[in-house]
């Protein structure tokens, strides 16, 4: 009987997860899945950045994070260097990386992307200017006219993102160094970005002169997802990654591990500035 059961499945060609979740077995995805890979925006100092030391690897608190949840699910997580933000999110799409650890929702992500819980982090995201040209900002139609600027493929809440397309003139630009040396030169009224990484990559550059809106634009909530053309993608390692994360967040290990990279972007960056 079991024999005819299986050879009827393979006859309609089942997903294997399905048949295996069926029979209570190990499926061949599980047996697949000894390493994850992971990879985020490395622009996003203190959560992710591409280590100095070795090209191929982004270090940071989400970076460590990976680690943590790696112990916890007993698989090993390879955070992963794999291009600017743009090329991350496309091997999401195509299911060359397994995880992106952080990312916003927006309803076009939903078409390539798990959205695991609890989040990472809450974040907001700031309106930057210049000291002595700052624009009174209140609420989001006092961009209205202005000339803004922003780093490609950036979401900042899908509501805002909508907004922007229709009634803001927002340039992109392919990095946060150069939206931000574009600001401080006057090319732009306003910068639109995250509170820490902003700061971060200000301190870095050693861009004075600036200032961030005490009023967000928008408060997000920073995801780790899983791509949906994964090979690993299934309910029941979705399920252990949502527990790790929610002992972590009990835990509330990210506060420690903001501080801890946020002091280790500092330093590097103030190494690379001494003379040699």
């Amino acid at each position: 009987m079991l024999r005819n059961f299986l050879s009827s499945c393979q006859s309609r060609r089942w997903p294997v997860l399905l048949l295996g979740a069926l029979l209570g077995l190990p499926t061949a995805v599980d047996a697949a899945c000894t390493r994850l890979v992971a990879s985020g925006n490395p622009e996003y100092p203190p959560f992710l950045w591409q280590d100095p030391n070795n090209d191929s690897k982004l270090i940071g608190t989400n970076a460590e994070l990976m680690q943590m949840v790696s112990r916890e699910i007993g698989i090993p997580i390879e955070v992963r260097y794999v291009g600017p933000w743009g090329r991350v999110q496309e091997s999401a799409r195509n299911g060359r990386i397994d995880l992106i650890a952080g990312a916003f929702l927006t309803q076009p992500r939903l078409a390539y992307l798990r959205y695991l819980q609890p989040v990472i982090r809450d974040t907001q995201t700031l309106i930057w200017t210049r000291q002595q040209h700052p624009l009174q900002y209140q609420r989001w139609e006092d961009l209205q006219g202005k000339e803004g600027i922003t780093v490609v493929n950036n979401s900042f809440g899908q509501a805002f993102d909508q907004f922007a397309a229709a009634n803001l003139k927002l340039q992109q630009v392919g990095s946060v160094k150069n939206a931000l040396q574009m600001l401080s030169l006057g090319r732009a009224d306003y910068l639109i970005y995250e509170d820490a990484p902003g700061l971060a990559y200000a301190s870095s550059l050693n861009v004075k002169g600036l200032r961030a809106s005490t009023v967000p634009v928008s408060r997000e909530k920073l995801y780790l997802t899983m791509a949906l053309a994964s090979a690993c993608n299934n309910e029941q390692l979705a399920e252990r990654l949502s527990r790790a994360m929610k002992k972590l967040s009990e835990e509330r290990v990210m506060d420690a591990l903001v501080e801890k990279y946020l002091r280790v972007w500092q330093a590097q960056n103030s190494a690379a500035r001494r003379p040699g």
